[in-house]
Parts: structure tokens; sequence; C-alpha cells
């Protein structure tokens, strides 16, 4: 009798946008949807999110929304982003109700996101050497960019973040380490910069892998004393695939990267699954022009490893994944399955948990293709015979694994917390912390910037030197995680010394401003 009342009293309860789904938007939805990032359109207050809300209907109760494509229900992962079938009915609701605001007083603060990184501030930022120009012709390129590092030593690094420089038309990013210069030398053939992508050669990426990016994606942040070499004198090779724009765009990006100085000692090896001989299990790697085929490939595990990721990646004829370890002992562990294939949202997948595999265990990845003309998402009309390619008109199977070498507890080392959902901000050395202007002195403007290692409320107010507020910049904001930047203007006031006081909770800090004339 309790459980039935309780129903009818939620069913009777008003569903607004206040109390119900602004916290939905802007946790689930508002990353992507602002202005400067990769959606369309802001979801920022009511009007922007109740202006499309049939839409909003619609896509979230498809799924097509957030993009979350792997199966919950198979396996969980780092940052999960998608909505349970409660969010949804909630949403579903709110519309049919006429999307009612509600008490203002109970909606939550639009957060103030991260605006210079979302880790922190970098020990090392390596950018492109010029623009790129990428031709409006409605096509999508494949290209390398050659990046030199310019370290005289070995580094260890505890994450790599990707800042695309215009993300209009930056559709992922993969990056690699060379230290063999062949990719320089590459670049060094042709009169443009960076060289063209889209061969056949399968082995070109076999290397190993560093972080890349799609959008939307949190960086990977390494703890528990993971982490990946850089060489010194070596490359950083970046393939970016732009989409398709009817102008000419220029993108000039660039990538952030975090040197780990503590005592990580365990460095993240990649194996990657190609449609090579002794991988497919029923190749060649061919599909015959109006057939669907599904490829199966193999991998057996040589000593006993720790896996820390799984990143599937094929293009527009793909239909799903499907992929997991079977142990010697026969029991099967789940890696991840994702059972509509979506080329537009594709990522990398890091366990809550490392998984232990055993020696032995044969990991079995299964990828289904559609080249007929009910895939909708065919690029070629009619279907014509496709085989491997780097180009989003080819076909792609390609399935890093990152891992460790297995050893006694890694199956109890937690990577991301199970209950808040969160990683660990102390593992991840970022602190809460204001750092110096520039610069100083200055008469027209003045650069702040500050990490936050958790989310929380803000404030940040420049005083003369004898405690007199001049400017409140931040009055006490809800901000989250990351490195946020800003500008503040000085030149209408008088020259002198001046301090900045960044303020979260208990924690007060302080910066000098000088303003000359």
């Amino acid at each position: 009798m309790a459980a039935l009342l309780a129903s009818l009293i939620s069913k009777a309860q008003t569903v607004t946008f206040a109390e119900h789904i602004a916290p939905i938007i802007y946790n689930h939805c508002t990353t992507c949807h602002r202005s400067g990032e990769v959606a369309p359109f802001p979801l920022t207050n009511f009007q922007e999110v109740s202006g499309r809300g049939d839409m909003i209907k619609y896509v979230t109760g498809i799924g097509y929304m957030p993009p979350w494509k792997p199966n919950p229900q198979y396996r969980k992962y780092q940052k999960e982003n998608y909505l349970s079938a409660t969010q949804k009915q909630l949403i579903s609701d709110w519309v049919n109700a006429g999307m009612p605001q509600g008490n203002i007083a109970l909606e939550p603060v639009l957060p103030v996101f991260p605006s210079g990184s979302q880790v922190g501030v970098p020990d090392l930022v390596v950018s492109f050497a010029k623009k790129y120009t990428h031709a409006g012709d409605n096509t999508d390129e494949y290209r390398y960019f050659v990046l030199p590092t310019g370290l005289t030593s070995d580094k260890k690094i505890r994450s790599m973040e990707f800042r695309p420089g215009n993300k209009k038309i930056v559709h992922h990013a993969l990056v690699w380490e060379d230290t063999t210069g062949a990719a320089a030398a590459a670049d060094a053939l042709t009169p443009e910069y960076g060289y063209a992508g889209g061969g056949s050669n399968a082995t070109d990426l076999t290397q190993q892998q560093l972080p890349g990016y799609v959008p939307g994606a949190f960086p990977v942040i390494y703890s528990n004393g993971i982490t990946q070499k850089l060489h010194a004198g070596g490359d950083l090779k970046v393939q970016v695939h732009f989409a398709p724009t009817p102008v000419d765009e220029l993108d000039s990006s660039s990538i952030n990267i975090f040197f780990d100085n503590g005592n990580s000692n365990r460095l993240l090896q990649t194996h990657i699954m190609l449609p090579l001989p002794g991988v497919l299990v029923n190749g060649p790697f061919y599909i015959l022009a109006n057939t669907k085929k599904e490829f199966h490939g193999r991998y057996t595990a040589p000593s006993d490893l720790s896996l820390y990721s799984v990143s599937p990646h094929c293009h527009k004829l793909g239909t799903h994944w499907k992929v997991y370890a079977i142990k010697p002992t026969g029991d099967t562990i789940p890696l991840i399955h994702i059972p509509s294939w979506d080329f537009n949202w594709q990522g990398s997948y890091q366990f809550k948990r490392l998984i232990k595999v055993p020696q032995g265990s044969v990991i079995h990845a299964f990828t289904g293709y559609d080249n007929t003309t009910s895939n909708v998402n065919n690029p070629h009309n009619p279907p014509i015979n496709i085989t491997w390619g780097e180009g989003t008109a080819d076909e792609m199977y390609y399935l890093p694994i990152s891992f460790l070498p297995y050893q006694a507890g890694d199956e109890d080392i937690v990577l991301e917390d199970e209950v808040t959902g969160i990683s660990n901000p102390i593992i991840q050395q970022i602190t809460d912390k204001l750092y110096p202007v520039a610069p100083v002195p200055s008469s027209e403007s003045i650069r702040f910037g500050y990490t936050l290692a958790t989310k929380g409320n803000v404030g940040l107010r420049l005083f003369t030197m004898d405690g007199k507020l001049k400017k409140t910049i931040e009055p006490e904001s809800y901000h989250l995680p990351g490195y946020h930047t800003g500008d503040l203007n000085v030149s209408d006031l008088p020259a002198g010394v001046y301090f900045l006081e960044f303020t979260k909770g208990k924690i007060r800090q302080t910066q000098k401003v000088v303003v000359g004339r």
C-alpha cells in the first residue's frame, strides 16, 4: 500500500524545469551545448531548453542523446554519460505538461566550465606550427601533422589533452609518438603543412598510441602509478579527421601535456587488433556490395594482463561491436558491447577497475557491417565493394586494447569511484590554486588563471593594498574542476599595486597586480 501511495504521489507531482529538468540538462548536456563548443546550439537556461523541448524529448527517448553508445548493462566505464529510464521519463512528462518553469529558486546554478584546460596547467604545450586550411568542398579529410616535443630527456606523462583549434571541423584526433623521424620525413615530401592520410596501409597504425580526442570526452588522467612515456627527441604524430564543410576553414590545434613527477613506474601498453592474417577468423577484410558482414577477430593474451581500456573504431558501414575474453577456465569476461554503432560518436572507454585477463585467455572481437542500400549512412549509392582504408568512405576494423602487465592486487585498484563517479583528485595531482597574473606591470588588461581540484563556489576580487574592494570578477559562482582563465580590464584603475584574491570555501589565495601608466 505504501509503495502504491508513493507511486500515486509521484505521478501527481508537477515536473518543472527548475526542480527536475535543469539538473539533468546541466549535468549531461551543457558540457557540449554551450557557446564555443561542438554542439550546434546552447542549452544553458530555461528559454533555450524549452524552445527545443519536443526535440529533446525525442532524442533522449530513443537514446540518441546524450551520445553514450556502450550498453550500460554489459560493462561499466569511467565518466559514463547516459540517462536513466527515470530521467528520460521526467523529460517526457515535462514536455507533455507544457514545459513549466517552476520555482526559479530551486534551479541549480549553471556551472562555470573550464576555459583553459579541463585538467590543469600543462607542463608542456605543443602546437601546430601554422594554420592549416581545410578545403570547403563538403568532403572529409584525414591529415597527419608532426609536432616536435623538444624534450631533451625522457618524460612520464599523467595526462595529454588535445585542444582543437576549430571545433566546427575537428571530428576527432588520434595521437602517436614517433621516435624514428619517419613522420617528419613524410611531411617534408609535401609542400603544404602536414601530409594526407586515407591510404590502405594498416601497419601505419600499429605504433604505440597516446590519448586522443573526441568531442565531449574528458581527457584521460592516469592514476595509481600508471603512466606513459615520451622519449627525448621524439615527435607527436597526430591524425586529425576534419569533417565536411561548404567553406574553407582554418585550424591550428594544440596538445597540453602533463608530466608525472612522482614515482609512477607502470607503463601503459597498447595492443591493436587489425584485420591482418592471424587475427581475423573469417578474413580477408572485404565487404561485397549489397551484403552484410560480421568479422570475428581473436587475440590470445601472451601473459597475465590488466586491461585498462578499449577503443573500438570503424566507419559508416559499421553496425555493432561486441568484445569479450574467454579465460582458459571457460569463464567469460565482458569488455564492451556497442549494439548500435555511430561513426559520429566514437570514443575510448576506460574501465572503472583494472580487469585481469589470465595468460592464454582469448579476446574475441565481433564487428558488423552493412553495405546495402538499407544503411542510410552508406557513403556509396549504389553500394560498391569496400576494403580497408583510413578515409570515411573506406572501412576499418581497429581495436586498441590498453593494458599493464598484471601484478597481484590489480583487480582491486579503483580507477574511478563507483559511488561518486569521479576519480580521486588527489591522485590526479590537481590542486586549488591561483596562479601569478601576466603581464606585470600592465596598463590595459591582465590574464589570470586558477585550477580547481573539485567543483565548488569560487570568488575572485581585486583589492587595493589597504583592503578596499575595487572589482568583483567572480561573485561566488559555481565552477567545475579544471583550469579556468580570464582577462581583467585595468585601464580604468589608477597606477599602483593591487592584489587579486581567490576564495573557495575556506581557501584564500592572493596574487599581486601592478598597474602602470
